[in-house]
């Protein structure tokens, strides 16, 4: 898969046309020559070759891989279904996510955890919120969830909704301020300002609703959006203002009061990205870390997404989205009255809704409780702040990138190591982390699940270091993805192409 470097290395290739290289600049030269048939053929080749290697690891082939593409001609019983389901994850590599070896992904991982929410999604399996007059306790609980996390942000006045993730409550937040600016200010040609570590979902939204969005670098040191590229980059078109609390890539979190400040000086939105604060941030304060303010406290936020499947410990596809006020959030609604089929209304992008999800959310935070929050708070953060001093204190080879604040410590390479070498070996150990870009580096999003085996990641880390720089292989994953997104000026181009052929590769039975 991966000689496909070398061809968008030209640019530091000594045998390469020099001349070509000094006048047109690396970047161009590598433009260039992937105009050359020769070299258009070599990468076209590679592509397909990474694209079949995809294959080959994700839709596994063969007798013993059970396939299912058409319908069966009659039912089958409860007993072969689940009996083929054991087959089906027999002949699959699965994860064994309770050994707490994911970065995120599985927050709680308790088996009495499952139990109860299992009950609750099987009581209400068939409901669907779109109908609230057959379904009324799923409106009611609702409500209720929206209300419970209006209070935990410190704004019971304000108003909320569900959605299905982070990224359609940041999509509600983002189509809610274009319409108002739309309406009240005469805004037609948006812009929104976000940190280059904001969630991607504020590009998808961008792309999604025909909003263009400045993308503001953040402080190599402490990792928060530069305010003063912010405070330059407000125009008369400008609907919003972005902060997180606390971002994917590296867990810092924006200096949320300065953002407010601006925003409420020119009257515009601003949106705090709490999807992964969600459980963990509110409740830092009575856990006993002291925790800039980041909630409707702040003058000037105007919405907050909280993911309630993240540290709140509910069932997958479940967020919310929060609004200082009533009237705003009706910006968020869809009404179309005028339809043959009857009144349409929605209060979010999606039509019909799984009740059983709101159920199963409702049920997670009455179970887990204020007390539990607080204790699973005090835990993961330990946790988190134990790695962290570990890497500063006694791997001298990687660097914290900036003050994590909650549960996420990213770390960087002070160039004595490839840190993504370093990911690729902290897999070959069975763990799933995260890589990253700008800078290079790999990241853990500490659970109630890492926290009984972060000794084990911090001498597994050691030990990853030690044989990246001994026995260093260029082969991983990470080596091979993140290096060719950054290697030149197509990189990004063609790591498109082969994510592209990973998403293409989820649909094929």
């Amino acid at each position: 898969m991966f000689s496909l470097v070398w061809v968008l290395q030209l640019n530091q290739d000594p045998s390469a046309d020099v001349s070509l290289r000094a006048f047109w600049g690396p970047q161009q030269a590598t433009l260039l020559a992937l105009r050359f048939p020769t070299v258009r053929k070599q990468v076209d080749a590679e592509l397909a070759l990474a694209a079949a290697e995809i294959e080959a690891k994700m839709v596994p082939s063969g007798p013993n891989i059970p396939r299912h593409i058409v319908l069966p001609a009659q039912g089958r019983t409860p007993e072969w279904i689940l009996a083929e389901m054991d087959r089906m994850d027999a002949a699959m590599s699965h994860t064994n996510y309770r050994d707490g070896k994911l970065s995120g992904a599985v927050y709680h991982g308790g088996q009495d955890m499952e139990d109860v929410i299992m009950a609750a999604m099987k009581r209400y399996l068939v409901s669907n919120p779109l109908h609230p007059a057959v379904f009324p306790t799923v409106r009611k609980m609702e409500a209720e969830v929206v209300a419970m996390c209006l209070k935990l942000y410190n704004h019971p006045d304000g108003a909320g909704a569900t959605t299905s993730g982070g990224t359609e409550s940041i999509l509600m937040a983002v189509k809610t301020h274009r319409d108002w600016a739309r309406a009240v200010k005469g805004i037609t040609e948006p812009e929104m300002i976000v940190p280059e570590s904001g969630h991607a979902a504020f590009d998808k939204a961008g792309a999604y609703l025909k909003i263009k969005v400045h993308t503001i670098e953040v402080d190599p040191v402490t990792r928060k959006v530069n305010l003063k590229r912010v405070a330059r980059a407000i125009n008369a078109n400008t609907i919003m203002l972005v902060g997180s609390s606390v971002n994917f890539p590296d867990g810092c979190m924006d200096d949320i009061p300065a953002l407010g400040a601006l925003a409420k000086r020119h009257n515009i939105g601003l949106h705090v990205d709490s999807c992964l604060g969600s459980f963990i941030v509110p409740f830092m304060e009575k856990a006993g870390f002291p925790i800039q303010p980041f909630d409707f406290r702040v003058e000037g936020v105007t919405s907050i997404s909280c993911d309630t499947h993240k540290y709140g410990f509910a069932p997958k596809g479940s967020s919310i989205i929060m609004y200082r006020t009533a009237e705003l959030r009706k910006y968020q609604y869809y009404v179309y009255p005028n339809w043959p089929g009857g009144v349409y209304a929605s209060p979010s992008m999606a039509g019909s809704r799984p009740g059983s999800i709101i159920a199963g959310t409702w049920a997670a935070l009455h179970y887990i409780g204020e007390e539990g929050y607080i204790e699973s708070c005090r835990s993961i953060v330990d946790c988190a702040r134990q790695i962290e001093t570990a890497i500063r204190d006694e791997i001298p080879e990687l660097y914290v990138l900036g003050e994590p604040a909650a549960s996420v410590v990213a770390f960087g390479s002070r160039g004595t190591v490839d840190v993504l070498e370093v990911g690729d070996m902290m897999s070959k150990r069975g763990w799933h982390l995260n890589g990253l870009t700008k800078p290079a580096a790999v990241h853990i999003a500490c659970t109630r699940l890492t926290v009984p085996v972060r000794t084990q990641f911090i001498a597994d880390l050691k030990e990853s270091v030690r044989e990246a720089k001994e026995k260093p292989s260029g082969k991983g994953d990470m080596v091979a993805l993140y290096g060719l997104g950054t290697s030149s000026a197509v990189g990004p181009e063609m790591v498109t192409q082969l994510v592209t052929g990973f998403l293409d590769n989820l649909y094929k039975a």
